[in-house]
């Protein structure tokens, strides 16, 4: 069944962290800056053009939703709550801050049909999580991700590659303790220098040097991999390119793309594709016409990067998940065992 988020997007000013990336400003007296009536619009307008057989949850997204008064959530789950009585909503998805689950929260959002929470977890390494201000240690992250599992909700978490203090050791580490967590789903966000941050006066002090665009999708590629071999679901990688993002500068630095996850899958495909050729002169590919894109790559870059060294050819008998390679056909899984084994990263 298709999935459908309704996101409804609530700043947290009065979040007593300001995180060296984040941009959200605190103002005096105002906990949010939207309205329960608000939702309840956002909710029936997305309700018009959505099909009535998918599953839709209600996804409060933009800050740490259990971070604000226990008053103000409750009036917001109530607006969604005659949705899911009949059944037009099938539930509830929010992001938040490990430090702000508690067993409390938990019985509260349990009691208001609250199916996935996410956590921006960002690092899992005690030294990265410090020169980035998130204000707690590793060992919250862990308590809080066992206690959403422990209530039968759905566990999401994000990481940010690229912050300050961290390196590709370092976020290997990380999506290796998500792997040993395993969440139900993973975010991954390349570290982005947005305007009016912290983060924006340590690049211009030269104190903080951001990934670039070729090294963030090198060092996400194990990521992804690690992650897919574990049966962990990816539900993003690369921020989304919204309408801010794409103002002229708000991006001061990092690793930005429209297309960041194409970037990741052309990779895969190039790296894989050159361990084969190491043992034949041309790797002629067959596969299912909904693989086709990344395979060649975005921008058609691998058959451009391949040359003559690369053919490929339709064959919708194979699945999505599989390709056949000079007649040997090779699963997803097959494929980025071959880059993790490559890579040294088992």
């Amino acid at each position: 069944m298709k999935h459908y988020n309704i996101p409804i997007f609530i700043v947290h000013y009065g979040c007593p962290h300001i995180c060296v990336f984040c941009n959200q400003k605190k103002i005096t007296g105002v906990e949010t800056n939207i309205t329960s009536n608000d939702i309840d619009l956002i909710i029936k307008e997305y309700l018009k053009t959505l099909p009535e057989d998918s599953y839709k949850e209600v996804a409060f997204f933009g800050g740490s939703f259990t971070g604000i008064s226990i008053k103000l959530q409750k009036q917001y789950l109530d607006v969604v709550q005659p949705y899911i009585k009949s059944k037009k909503i099938n539930g509830i998805r929010m992001s938040t801050r490990p430090d702000y689950i508690s067993k409390e929260i938990l019985d509260l959002l349990k009691e208001y049909s609250v199916t996935t929470i996410e956590l921006g977890v960002q690092s899992f390494d005690d030294e990265v999580l410090e020169k980035s201000e998130r204000g707690y240690k590793n060992e919250v992250i862990y308590e809080a991700s066992n206690l959403i599992k422990e209530y039968g909700i759905n566990l999401g978490i994000q990481i940010m590659p690229g912050l300050p203090g961290s390196n590709f050791e370092k976020d290997i580490l990380s999506i290796k303790e998500i792997v040993k967590i395993h969440p139900n789903e993973v975010r991954i966000y390349p570290t982005l220098v947005i305007t009016e941050t912290e983060l924006e006066k340590m690049y211009a002090r030269k104190e903080y040097k951001p990934l670039e665009l070729e090294e963030a999708v090198e060092q996400v590629v194990p990521m992804v991999a690690l992650l897919e071999l574990n049966d962990i679901k990816i539900i993003r990688t690369g921020l989304q390119p919204s309408d801010d993002l794409r103002e002229e500068g708000v991006v001061v630095g990092g690793p930005f793309h429209s297309a960041f996850r194409e970037l990741v899958e052309t990779e895969i495909y190039y790296k894989f594709f050159n361990i084969l050729l190491r043992e034949t002169e041309v790797v002629k590919v067959e596969c299912n016409e909904k693989n086709t894109s990344r395979i060649i790559g975005i921008n058609k870059k691998n058959k451009v990067r391949l040359g003559e060294k690369f053919k490929i050819s339709r064959n919708d008998k194979l699945e999505r998940n599989e390709i056949l390679i000079n007649l040997k056909k090779y699963t997803r899984k097959q494929i980025l065992d071959k880059i993790i084994k490559e890579s040294g990263l088992e």
